[in-house]
C-alpha cells in the first residue's frame, strides 16, 4: 500500500476536476515565478506591487467567478483555489484579488444597474481599473448597522459625509463603493476617484499586511450624481452579502498560508541537524508535525464541501463563518508553530513563517473577527442573537 502524500494526506486532490486543477497549476507557477521573487522586498517596504494588477486580469483572477463582463465565469472551487495559491505567497497579494473581485466587482454585478455593470465591470476584470469598499468606520468595525456616514438627497445626486477606515486598497482605487445611510437605510455609492469632496488617506505603521494598500476614506460635503447610487442595494443585508463573499475566499485563501508555513517548516526540520540527529527525528517535533498535518487536511476536506455546496446554490452564512473562524484561528496556530520549529532563524525574513503570522493576525481580526463568527455560530446552534 502507497505511503499518504504528505502535503495531500487524504487525496484532496482526486476531489477536484481538471479544469480546477489546471487553474491551480496556472496561477501556482505564475506565483512563483513573479511574486515569490519580490515580495519580502515589498513587505519589508510597505508597498503594494501594483506592477501586478494587469497581469492579475490577464489571467482571468479579477471577478472570476462572474458570468459576462469579460469575466473568466470559473466554479467556486477554482476561485478558491486561486485565493490558495496567492495566499500561499502573501495575504496582501490574495486580499487586493478578493477585494477587487468580492467586495468591489460582486456588489456592483449583484446590485447595479446595466449602464454601471457595463461601464465597470470589464475595466475591473482587466485590472485597468481598481477597486475599493467602504464600509468600517473608526468606531464601527464589528458592528456595521452603527455607521454614521450619511448620504443626502440634493438636486442632481446625493451628497456624503463621514469617514471610513481599513479600507484596502483605497489609495489605488480608481473607484470606491461606499456605504452609507440614506434616510436610515444603508445604501451603495459608486465614487471615482477625484471626485470632490472624495480623499484618501494611507495608514502608516503597520505590523501585518504590510505589503498591501490600507487607507482612510474621507468624505466632506461629496458630491455625486444620481447614478452613482447602486439601486438593488436596500439595508445593511446588501454589503453583508458582499462580505460572505470574502470570507468564501479568505477560507481558502489562509489555507494556502498554512501550507506555505508547513512545507516550510518540514524541509527545515529534515534538514537541520541538533545532538546528532535531524530536528525532525524528535518526539516532541513530530506531535508538532502531526498536528498541523490534521488540521491542514481537515481543512482542504471543510473547503472543497463549502465549494460544492457553493456552486449549488445551497451555502448558508453561518457555514462560511464556520470556515473563515476555524482555518483562520488553525492557519495562525500553524504559523506561530513553524515558527517554533525553526527557532531563532524563523524571525528572519529569509523565512516565510513570521511574515505569514504577523499577516495573519489581520487576516483573523477582519471580514469579521473570530469572535463574531463564534456568535454567529451560536445563534446557528441555539436559534438566539447574543449581538443584542
Amino acid at each position: 500500500m502507497q505511503t499518504p502524500n504528505v502535503y495531500d494526506f487524504l487525496d484532496f486532490n482526486s476531489l477536484l476536476s481538471d479544469e480546477e486543477q489546471q487553474v491551480r497549476e496556472s496561477v501556482r507557477e505564475f506565483v512563483s515565478n513573479e511574486v515569490q521573487p519580490i515580495i519580502r522586498d515589498y513587505y519589508r517596504n510597505g508597498e503594494f506591487p501594483q506592477q501586478l494588477i494587469r497581469p492579475f486580469g490577464d489571467l482571468g483572477l479579477l471577478g472570476s467567478t462572474l458570468q459576462g463582463y469579460n469575466c473568466a465565469g470559473l466554479n467556486n472551487v477554482a476561485y478558491g483555489l486561486i485565493m490558495t495559491e496567492l495566499e500561499y505567497c502573501d495575504s496582501g497579494i490574495r486580499s487586493f484579488v478578493s477585494v477587487q473581485g468580492a467586495l468591489v466587482m460582486y456588489p456592483i454585478y449583484t446590485f447595479g444597474s446595466d449602464e454601471q455593470k457595463q461601464k465597470y465591470l470589464p475595466k475591473l476584470a482587466a485590472g485597468e481599473f481598481i477597486g475599493c469598499f467602504g464600509l468600517t468606520e473608526p468606531d464601527y468595525g464589528s458592528d456595521p448597522g452603527g455607521m454614521i456616514t450619511r448620504a443626502e438627497k440634493v438636486d442632481g445626486g446625493y451628497k456624503l459625509n463621514g469617514r471610513k477606515m481599513w479600507i484596502t486598497n483605497a489609495s489605488l482605487a480608481d473607484v470606491a463603493i461606499v456605504w452609507a445611510k440614506l434616510d436610515g437605510v444603508v445604501r451603495g455609492f459608486l465614487i471615482e476617484k477625484g471626485t470632490p469632496g472624495y480623499a484618501t488617506k494611507p495608514m502608516h505603521g503597520k505590523l501585518s499586511l504590510r505589503a498591501s494598500d490600507t487607507s482612510e476614506i474621507l468624505l466632506d460635503d461629496c458630491l455625486i450624481p444620481e447614478d452613482a447610487l447602486l439601486p438593488k442595494s436596500n439595508g445593511l443585508k446588501s454589503p453583508l452579502s458582499c462580505l460572505t463573499q470574502a470570507r468564501y475566499g479568505i477560507a481558502w485563501g489562509v489555507m494556502g498560508a498554512a501550507l506555505a508555513c508547513f512545507h516550510e517548516s518540514l524541509e527545515y526540520a529534515k534538514g537541520r541537524i541538533m545532538f546528532d540527529k535531524p530536528v525532525a527525528g524528535f518526539q516532541l517535533t513530530q506531535h508538532k508535525f502531526a498536528e498541523m498535518l490534521t488540521e491542514i487536511t481537515k481543512m482542504q476536506l471543510l473547503l472543497v464541501q463549502l465549494g460544492r455546496l457553493k456552486d449549488a446554490g445551497k451555502l448558508h452564512h453561518a457555514q462560511v463563518s464556520l470556515a473563515k473562524r476555524n482555518n483562520c484561528y488553525q492557519a495562525l496556530k500553524i504559523a506561530r508553530t513553524s515558527r517554533e520549529i525553526l527557532g531563532a532563524n524563523g524571525i528572519m525574513d529569509d523565512y516565510v513563517c513570521m511574515r505569514h503570522a504577523a499577516n495573519l493576525e489581520t487576516v483573523k481580526t477582519y471580514e469579521g473577527t473570530h469572535e463574531i463568527h463564534t456568535l454567529v455560530l451560536g445563534q446557528a446552534v441555539t436559534g438566539i442573537s447574543a449581538f443584542q
